[in-house]
């Protein structure tokens, strides 16, 4: 099933969970290959790119079970291999981080450039000097790094970005590495924090400030049992959701993972309540929102992976809207859909002006990545008529492991074809 049938109009009303985190849980199940003890994972997301990324752990030799619908189990390896599969590596950029693992655990690894969504330029270079700095040495020959290490050594490290994956991966590699390593500028999105949460149950010892993350590594890591955080990119797609169709949405998320989207939704109009484990969010079908200026930056900025989805909001805002996308190029493809189903938007480089219009109508567009894809469906949710997403490529798969029925469930028409 890779399309969505929307009729637009429905409000939406009840309580729906986010699922556990996407960004979180890859890194996390990279992090299983630092030892052989077992590592156990809970609220992990049935998607596509959880998948792909099982297939390449099994193929680097670790055991992988997963017994229950979100419950992993990762144990003991035969004997890890230090060649990644080609193919299933350029799938998705996530499985680059196997790299810097595998050198510290057998000194060598050759590993593809990553793939992913095809979202602007998104260089190796921060984790790779990073792990230079630790002493690796690499080798790119036809798309492939070829990495060894006689021993991999603590390091005071610089990044010039502050880059989730370079952050992660550096974090990862050092755990496993005596002594202390400091990493300088980081990210700080709560996805690095739940990894830290798990390096630590496994023995590391981690210090998360937002000007740097210290590592103190040992030479062996041990089992661990770990809960992966619910997913802020689903959950405010859901808040987003509600907004646009009026209604009243308890969402099942963490509230200070979801600030910097609860103050842009705030200022727009929309009332939410935050609560211990969930928000509230209340927002009248026939409201039209205030415009607003909004720039992508790093966490606690707002995030990028909203950008797409808050478009349709603004849309249909009262006035003229500016998205400024400071984080990765090429994120505004998605815009010729909107403008489609009725939306007056402008692309002018890395930002967009989106003027105000009173209504959007139902028509045949074609999710281009994750949130793109989502966007559209959201756009449909507000729309007149019905609104087909063909989806051939099942982008949103790769995101959202249960986008129809979670809408359904609030209220939406919703179905997958």
């Amino acid at each position: 099933m890779s399309d969505f049938r929307i009729t637009g109009g429905h409000r939406l009303e009840g309580k729906v969970r986010a699922q556990g985190s996407k960004n979180a849980s890859l890194p996390i199940f990279v992090a299983t290959l630092l030892t052989d003890e077992e590592i156990i994972l809970r609220r992990v997301p049935h998607l596509k790119d959880i998948h792909t990324l099982t297939e390449i752990l099994q193929a680097l030799g670790k055991t992988v079970e997963h017994n229950q619908s979100n419950i992993y189990s990762f144990s003991k390896t035969q004997k890890l291999s230090g060649k990644a599969p080609h193919q299933q590596v350029r799938k998705m950029r996530a499985s680059f981080l196997v790299l810097g693992p595998l050198l510290a655990r057998i000194g060598g690894a050759e590993v593809a450039l990553p793939g992913g969504d095809a979202i602007g330029m998104r260089p190796v270079d921060l984790h790779l000097s990073g792990l230079q700095a630790m002493g690796a040495e690499f080798e790119l020959r036809e798309g492939v790094v070829y990495a060894r290490a006689k021993r991999l050594r603590p390091a005071e490290i610089f990044l010039k970005y502050p880059s989730v994956g370079a952050t992660e991966h550096l974090m990862m590699t050092a755990a496993l590495i005596p002594g202390r390593t400091a990493i300088h500028n980081p990210a700080q999105e709560p996805e690095i924090s739940d990894l830290a949460q798990l390096l630590t149950k496994m023995g590391a010892k981690i210090t998360v400030t937002p000007s740097h993350i210290e590592v103190a590594g040992c030479e062996r890591l041990c089992a661990a049992d770990h809960t992966i955080i619910p997913d802020r990119l689903c959950a405010g797609t859901y808040a987003i959701a509600t907004a646009l169709c009026g209604g009243e949405v308890e969402i099942g998320a963490n509230p200070t993972h979801l600030r910097p989207l609860i103050a842009v939704l705030r200022e727009a109009g929309v009332k939410i309540e935050e609560h211990t484990e969930s928000i509230l969010v209340r927002a009248d079908k026939n409201q039209r929102y205030r415009p607003l200026e909004i720039e992508t930056r790093p966490h606690p900025g707002f995030p990028t992976d909203l950008q797409a989805p808050m478009m349709p909001l603004l849309a249909l805002a009262s006035g003229t809207s500016r998205i400024t996308e400071t984080v990765f190029e090429d994120r505004f493809a998605y815009v010729q859909g909107l403008q489609k189903m009725g939306a007056s938007v402008e692309v002018w480089g890395q930002t967009a002006i989106i003027h105000g219009v009173e209504k959007l109508h139902g028509a045949e567009v074609q999710a281009l990545d994750i949130r793109a894809g989502v966007a559209l469906v959201l756009a449909g949710l507000a729309a007149e008529g019905v609104t087909i997403v063909r989806d051939p490529k099942e982008h949103i798969a790769r995101g959202y492991q249960n986008l129809g029925g979670d809408l359904r469930q609030i209220g939406a028409e919703i179905s997958a074809t």
